[in-house]
């Protein structure tokens, strides 16, 4: 582990401290779960300083971060789903289709983060990195290594969905 000054500390207090908020509501529209982005925040920030080394200052610090948080998050899917396809439901075919069911029915009172949170997970990333974080498309692309075609793809399909979705 690479030695830090005395002060490192006090100054990656203040960087948590400016960037927080952001990094959370990326974990929360991300993730769509408050428990989950608050564990996902922490793991940004616990990364983030184990790598502090690694900026390299090319671009701002709040850009580096925001692509290590997405890297937390996509990482925390994707483990998640090889965790999920290990599990076998327990209940018959009729209770999968019943849960589904409410889960519709939950979903036509939705509200706009609501909304956002039943998107397709790679349509979701770059509305919010896009729509709601302001970056633009070409460096949704490189924070996501989507092409750029597919970020405007995802976008569109975004967009149409989330219409569809609050016009219910």
């Amino acid at each position: 582990m690479t030695e830090r000054p005395p002060d490192a500390g006090r100054a990656f207090e203040r960087l948590y401290e400016q960037h927080v908020d952001r990094v959370y509501g990326l974990c929360l529209r991300m993730s769509g779960n408050v428990d989950e982005a608050e564990q996902l925040t922490q793991d940004v920030f616990v990364r983030a300083w184990s790598r502090l080394a690694s900026f390299r200052g090319e671009s701002a610090f709040g850009s580096w971060l925001y692509r290590l948080a997405v890297n937390v998050v996509l990482h925390a899917r994707r483990t998640e789903g090889r965790r999920a396809a290990r599990m076998v439901p327990t209940g018959g075919v009729e209770e999968l289709e019943h849960a589904a069911a409410r889960r519709v029915a939950v979903d036509e009172r939705l509200d706009l983060e609501r909304a956002i949170a039943t998107l397709p997970p790679r349509a979701r990333l770059v509305l919010v990195l896009h729509d709601v974080e302001g970056y633009p498309q070409p460096e949704v692309a490189g924070m996501t290594g989507m092409a750029l075609g597919t970020v405007k793809s995802q976008l569109h399909r975004a967009r149409r969905l989330l219409r569809e979705r609050l016009e219910r």
